[in-house]
């Protein structure tokens, strides 16, 4: 009887675990070498405002604890879209990410570099210079989406000249993969906020000193951030808290 019970019980267990992994490997690319996240919901794909939360764990099968209380964010001024990467989760009626949108491209992507005004002591920070930081946006440039030097993009390219942009005092790069041929949008940041309730062009933004905690907490290939309505976090289940 006991080896029986035993049987039931590694068998159960086996399942579970087979389970999680199985969540494991289909979760986004993203997360799966990631120990730290952030987790910025809003209330619909259409609000501005919302509420960022920051995770850890010390493996991909464990699970995430929460290490921050939520804090007051905000999205693009016309809400979320989903990123390209995640067309495939869109329900109906939901928008697609698109150049000039002012929409925040929903989906779970990593952190890229840092960047600001001054010097940081970390690796793969971008102290920002005239002429040397220029965002493409202009879909009919081989630098769409990317970070270059202007004389790089070329005269008469379209983007942000980064070092002139006061809310780029502080931020970091998501790694937003660009897809020129669709114009699925550009230039996607944490960066500082105008004010509360005041939406973005397309970026996540927040009071400069929780933006200044982020750039020293993220962790270079191991921090992912997920930009999600609320009714799209059980269409990550397994992935993401709930």
């Amino acid at each position: 009887m006991i080896i029986v019970i035993r049987t039931a019980l590694a068998a159960a267990l086996l399942l579970v675990l087979t389970g999680c992994q199985k969540n494991v490997a289909l979760c986004p690319s993203a997360l799966r070498d990631a120990t730290r996240l952030v987790l910025v919901i809003t209330a619909s794909m259409d609000d501005t405002r919302a509420t960022l939360r920051t995770f850890e764990r010390t493996a991909k099968e464990v699970a995430w604890v929460p290490v921050s209380e939520p804090d007051p964010a905000v999205v693009g001024v016309n809400g979320l879209a989903w990123g390209h990467p995640f067309v495939s989760l869109a329900e109906q009626g939901e928008p697609e990410k698109r150049e000039g949108d002012k929409r925040t491209p929903a989906g779970i992507y990593g952190f890229g570099a840092t960047f600001g005004f001054e010097d940081a002591k970390r690796d793969a920070h971008l102290r920002l210079a005239s002429g040397e930081h220029y965002c493409v946006d202009d879909v009919r440039s081989p630098h769409y989406g990317r970070i270059v030097p202007r004389s790089v993009a070329g005269e008469g390219t379209s983007g942000e000249e980064m070092a002139a942009i006061d809310v780029y005092k502080r931020g970091i790069v998501i790694d937003y993969p660009p897809r020129r041929r669709s114009k699925a949008g550009s230039c996607v940041f944490v960066h500082i906020w105008e004010g509360k309730g005041t939406g973005t062009s397309g970026c996540v933004a927040l009071v400069e000193a929780r933006v200044a905690h982020l750039q020293k907490w993220a962790k270079a290939d191991r921090t992912a951030i997920a930009i999600l309505p609320q009714a799209a976090l059980s269409r990550f289940k397994g992935c993401l808290p709930q």
